[in-house]
C-alpha cells in the first residue's frame, strides 16, 4: 500500500489491509454490499475496502460527514439527535446508518463511526479516544457500540477503522 508514512506505519498499513480483504472476501461469500458513513476516520473505512481490485462488486461507496450539517444534510442524521446527544453518540450513528442504507439503493450492510480522535475534543462525558459504531442490515434494526481507544490520532483512528471492519464481519450472515 503506498500510504505516506506520516499516516499509517507499514505493520499497521499491513494489518488493515488484510482485514479488508477478509471482510470483501465475506461480503463475496454471503453476496452482500456494504456502504461506510465516517465521521472522525475520514473515510478511512472505505478507502481500505477500496484498496482491492474489483472491490466494487462488493462496496457501494461510503459518505464521510465530518461536521454536525453534513451529517444532517446528507445522512438525515436529526438536528434535535444532534443538540441532545451530540455527533460522537448511540444515537447519532444509529441514524447515520440508517441514512447510508437509505442513500445506497444496492447496499445491504452498512457501518458507522463517529468519535473523538485527538488531540483535544474530550470532555469527563466524551474522553479523547470514544468512538461510537453503527451497524445494520438493510431491514434490520441498526446496533451501536462504543469504544474507548489509546493513543495518538492516527492511533484512534486506525483502531476504529480496525473495529468498523470487524463489526462488518461479525454482522455478516454466516
Amino acid at each position: 500500500m503506498s500510504v505516506p508514512p506520516t499516516l499509517l506505519s507499514p505493520d499497521v498499513a499491513e494489518s488493515l489491509i488484510a482485514r479488508s480483504a477478509q471482510v470483501l472476501s465475506r461480503l463475496r461469500q454471503t453476496e452482500h454490499k456494504v456502504v461506510t458513513a465516517e465521521s472522525c476516520t475520514g473515510g478511512l473505512v472505505a478507502a481500505l475496502l477500496t484498496h482491492h481490485a474489483g472491490s466494487s462488486d462488493v462496496t457501494e461507496g461510503g459518505f464521510v460527514t465530518y461536521s454536525n450539517a453534513l451529517k444532517n444534510a446528507v445522512l438525515g442524521v436529526s438536528s434535535h439527535t444532534l443538540s441532545r446527544f451530540g455527533a460522537v453518540s448511540e444515537e447519532t450513528v444509529q441514524e447515520m446508518v440508517q441514512g447510508a442504507l437509505r442513500l445506497a439503493h444496492n447496499a445491504t450492510i452498512a457501518v458507522s463511526v463517529s468519535g473523538i480522535a485527538g488531540p483535544s475534543g474530550g470532555s469527563a462525558e466524551k474522553p479523547v479516544g470514544l468512538v461510537w459504531f453503527g451497524v445494520a442490515l438493510k431491514g434490520q434494526q441498526s446496533q451501536a457500540y462504543s469504544q474507548v481507544f489509546t493513543g495518538n490520532r492516527e492511533a484512534v483512528r486506525t483502531q476504529a477503522a480496525e473495529y468498523a471492519l470487524a463489526l462488518v464481519l461479525k454482522n455478516l450472515p454466516e
